[in-house]
């Protein structure tokens, strides 16, 4: 399962993502000024945490919601989340 509205705009902020690692790793190989690459790598890594946002938000309104209603998933679905918090939180 998988909210369409979601996708869209999960696969919209994944090609902005490979575009910015693109230009990353050209800026490198040109050796441009270190700040200016942190700048980079620190733009990669906001919108890495906003593409996380995405799918977990899809997973929340698609799996979870079906684990729990489904009887018996919630369990799992508990931990899940708890992995996935314990993840972003290294």
């Amino acid at each position: 399962m998988v909210d369409q509205k979601i996708k869209k705009r999960a696969l919209h902020r994944a090609k902005i993502l490979k575009g910015q690692f693109d230009g990353l790793i050209k800026a490198i190989e040109k050796e441009e000024y270190c700040p200016t690459l942190l700048e980079q790598s620190l733009s990669i890594q906001r919108s890495l945490k906003s593409l996380d946002a995405f799918l977990l938000e899809n997973h929340l309104r698609t799996h979870v919601t079906h684990q729990m209603r489904s009887g018996g998933g919630d369990e799992k679905a508990v931990k899940e989340l708890i992995r996935i918090y314990n993840l972003s939180n290294k």
